[in-house]
């Protein structure tokens, strides 16, 4: 197969922020020259990783590329060798990049599918968290230049980051049934090479937008939520613990950390309280949906709570962190960060939860926790938006 034009654009990405990095270094541009630098390694090394693992005949070249670029910034001085390196990085670059536009990509399958890909349903609650924790961190409107390069930026890395999980899970989603059967790599629509391409194309893009029209701890924090989220959850916690959810519920946790750094250019205290928050809140949310797909789970030998443990444990398991998420949403009215618009909403909000998945506890069933999962979705929109309004009085 050959690459196909996610993978092109990738390595022109590539190649473009090697040039700038390496003419920025011979023009001695200081702080510029170091952003510049700091964005193109993200295609540089998105470049490597779909080469690596699809196809060969790039890996040399993109491989070279990006050793070249790392002893550039690991020797800045002479000046002459520092910037002889980075060109040499960019030579490489160009001609990986030639390489990959060699050949006729083969279909790659409907445009509708990538839209799949991005997971759409999941990405507008990681928005809506994003965005509130963006105007909190503002205390009111953060400017609709900075907000839509945040909201887009942000959008991408989550994109990224889930169809970079289907091309992962395809493997479980053929055997969980009707309800992932049919996505596009499960089903055979998409290559896995070319989710993979679209998913590290995505990413490298997301960190490349937050950097230069925000700030460079924006895009690294993107950055980060984007690897745990496929790196430690997806590869690995999904398929070996029934914990997996609780470590991995920090991938989900980020994205009001990439909003609030948007607006402030730094994570502070209250920030960490809405990290806190998504964090306690993904448990519950995640093993009531758990309850529900039991059943397939099992099929697919991924170890959930309800498959390992039992439904009995996993709605203990889901009253306790529901009483731990509402005691610990109170904290931030305690120590002065949020107001009292912030806690009317917490503890109302928190009760309802509270009230369902007691019910829950007393009598186990798929209605029951569906009601419980949907409304979880609800909590967490409406508490992020009452901290938008809070922080914003």
């Amino acid at each position: 197969m050959s690459p196909g034009p996610w993978l092109r654009l990738t390595a022109l990405g590539a190649v473009a922020g090697t040039l700038l990095a390496a003419g920025s270094g011979a023009l001695q541009l200081g702080a510029t020259h170091r952003l510049l630098a700091a964005i193109a390694l993200p295609p540089l090394c998105a470049l490597v990783a779909a080469a690596r693992v699809t196809y060969p005949r790039l890996a040399r070249g993109a491989s070279l590329a990006l050793v070249l670029f790392l002893a550039a910034a690991i020797v800045p001085s002479p000046l002459s060798l520092h910037v002889g390196l980075a060109a040499l990085s960019c030579a490489a670059a160009a001609a990986t990049a030639g390489a990959a536009f060699r050949g006729t990509p083969v279909d790659g399958g409907p445009w509708r599918d990538y839209v799949t890909l991005t997971k759409p349903r999941i990405m507008s609650l990681l928005l809506v968290t994003g965005a509130c924790g963006m105007i909190a961190g503002a205390h009111g409107w953060p400017g609709t230049f900075r907000f839509v390069a945040a909201m887009v930026g942000l959008a991408l890395a989550c994109g990224g980051a889930s169809a970079l999980n289907h091309m992962l899970d395809a493997d479980i989603d053929r055997l969980m049934g009707k309800r992932t059967e049919h996505r596009p790599v499960a089903a055979g629509r998409v290559p896995p090479a070319r989710a993979l391409e679209f998913g590290l194309a995505l990413s490298a893009l997301s960190f490349v937008l937050l950097a230069s029209a925000l700030n460079l701890l924006t895009a690294v924090l993107a950055l980060v939520g984007n690897l745990f989220y496929v790196v430690v959850y997806t590869r690995w916690l999904k398929r070996s613990t029934p914990q997996n959810i609780v470590i991995g519920g920090a991938a989900g946790a980020v994205p009001p950390l990439v909003g609030w750094a948007a607006a402030t250019g730094q994570v502070t205290l209250p920030a960490l309280f809405l990290f806190m928050i998504v964090f306690l809140w993904t448990p519950p949310h995640f093993w009531a949906l758990a309850l529900l797909l039991r059943e397939q789970y099992a099929a697919a030998k991924v170890p959930m709570l309800p498959v390992v443990r039992g439904e009995r444990e996993t709605v203990r398991q889901i009253l306790w962190y529901t009483v731990v998420l509402l005691a610990a949403s109170v904290v931030p009215f305690a120590v002065g960060s949020f107001g009292v618009v912030y806690l009317v909403g917490a503890l109302l909000l928190g009760g309802i939860f509270l009230v369902l998945a007691a019910r829950l506890r007393h009598e186990t069933t798929k209605r029951g926790a569906a009601i419980l999962f949907h409304y979880s979705l609800l909590y967490l929109a409406l508490l992020f938006v009452a901290i938008a309004v809070d922080l914003s009085l």
